[in-house]
């Protein structure tokens, strides 16, 4: 990153890191899965992204998140997403790291070397699924601390930095004790934070943040989930740090292209995605995706294509 009046910008990591030792702050995180969301996120303010990997399966893919995206499909999205706006933070689904503890080095220096500020690993084994479905199968502690301990390896050996978010699936099926023994374990070998998937009250929630004091933790909200569906403010006032809502982008987009769908399709006409009684027009849409700052860049560099306003 270059510097400007000798004084070197804080990375997107840093911001990150210093958000989380705000002891006024939450870190509140839009789910995104392409560059268009992450596009609109930023317009209305967000000062950190995520980028779910449920949604990340759904759109690249076609599919459900049942462990079939790969690190590079992943990685790629990331990398692009982080692009956008590289000095605001992107915390990134990792889900188990892709393999064993070499393939999670790969992965976290490949999360690093895509401009990612932060990434979250789980014990699940590697044929995964969503985090709010049942039936999920776990790695022993051991393995999942071996694969923290490989992140925080990676990490050191990259010359680079990323905050790593130690996640832990174990309270559905092996009770509230293991979820913390597992994630105390996990901070012990150098993760940053803490994410105990699928909590069930807020009274769990505050003893997590008590059990886990000096650690910041995550709430992952998901609607219609197994966990409360607490407000930013609700996760502040338990103590979290970082709340995650990753269904959002995926969420409010099923019910608005299904109904342009069928009003197209039984209608013949789209008539409901307007404003002031307008429709959106392509100028306007290419806006939300930078059109104006492309069209300055070119005539700052002597292009000729955009002498004439779009």
């Amino acid at each position: 990153m270059a510097q400007q009046n000798g004084v070197k910008p804080v990375t997107a990591v840093q911001k990150l890191r210093n958000m989380l030792a705000d002891p006024d702050k939450i870190v509140v995180c839009p789910g995104v899965y392409d560059g268009y969301l992450a596009r609109i996120a930023l317009l209305e303010g967000a000062d950190c992204l995520y980028m779910t990997g449920a949604g990340t399966t759904m759109a690249k893919l076609g599919m459900a998140d049942m462990g079939v995206a790969t690190m590079n499909d992943m990685r790629d999205n990331a990398a692009m997403i982080a692009s956008i706006s590289p000095t605001t933070p992107l915390i990134a689904d990792a889900d188990t790291g892709y393999g064993g503890t070499i393939m999670v080095g790969r992965t976290v220096t490949s999360y690093i070397r895509a401009g990612v500020a932060g990434l979250h690993l789980e014990d699940q084994v590697v044929t995964k699924r969503c985090g709010h479905l049942k039936g999920k199968q776990l790695v022993e502690e051991d393995e999942f601390v071996s694969r923290i301990r490989a992140a925080t390896i990676a990490r050191q050996q990259s010359g680079g930095d990323i905050v790593i978010i130690a996640r832990t699936d174990a309270l559905q099926s092996l009770g509230y004790d293991a979820a913390i023994s597992r994630l105390k374990a996990a901070v012990e070998a150098g993760a940053d934070a803490a994410f105990l998937e699928g909590i069930n009250t807020r009274e769990q929630a505050e003893q997590l943040i008590k059990e886990l004091d000096g650690t910041p933790c995550l709430f992952n909200n998901v609607p219609g989930g197994v966990s409360p569906d607490f407000s930013v403010q609700e996760a502040k006032e338990i103590g979290y740090k970082i709340a995650i809502y990753p269904c959002l982008g995926i969420e409010v987009v099923y019910p608005a292209i299904k109904k342009a769908c069928r009003q197209l399709f039984d209608g013949g006409k789209v008539e409901s995605v307007e404003k002031d009684g307008k429709r959106w027009s392509p100028r306007e849409l290419f806006e939300v995706c930078g059109l104006n700052e492309s069209m300055e860049f070119d005539r700052q560099a002597g292009g000729s294509a955009y002498l004439t306003d779009a």
